[in-house]
């Protein structure tokens, strides 16, 4: 049986080595996901991915790096800026956080299963989902499922 496909944004890796206390819960699910279910799918991520998280100067940088040394690198391909461009220019999100644009383009443009992230303003949004099925659909692109760790537990961990 072949696994499903999860693409990691920035917020998941950051996640895994994150200290602000507000954050803790989904700290702690992040870090059950990555140690349990993690393995149980192909996990992706760009350079979209990696530039974000080389971006500053924060606590853990080099943990949340060295995190990512098994995960597999999706090849960039100018078709994917033109995915981004097409997002933003129907307002998918906003033209300031470019990035999320590129981390959707991402997994859409090579089909995968799920797109990992904590980000509930601009990605896993309820409200937002019914526009990026229709523009996904008016264009025939394939939309993958936006979640968070939390929706990618087997019922039983928990």
């Amino acid at each position: 049986m072949n696994k499903l496909s999860v693409y990691l944004d920035t917020t998941i890796p950051s996640y895994l080595f994150e200290e602000r206390e507000e954050l803790q819960t989904f700290v702690q699910i992040t870090r059950q996901w990555w140690a349990e279910e993690r393995p149980n799918f192909e996990v992706y991520l760009s350079e979209e991915t990696l530039s974000e998280l080389k971006q500053g100067n924060y606590p853990n940088k080099t943990k949340v790096l060295n995190s990512l040394s098994e995960i597999l690198m999706l090849p960039e391909d100018p078709q994917i800026n033109t995915l981004v461009k097409v997002y933003l220019d129907n307002h998918l999100m906003p033209k300031s956080v470019k990035g999320d644009a590129a981390h959707l383009a991402y997994a859409s443009f090579y089909h995968l299963d799920f797109l990992l992230t904590w980000n509930c303003h601009h990605l896993a949004n309820a409200n937002k989902k019914r526009h990026l099925q229709v523009i996904h659909s008016r264009l025939g692109l394939y939309l993958p499922e936006i979640v968070t760790p939390l929706q990618l537990f087997k019922g039983d961990k928990l």
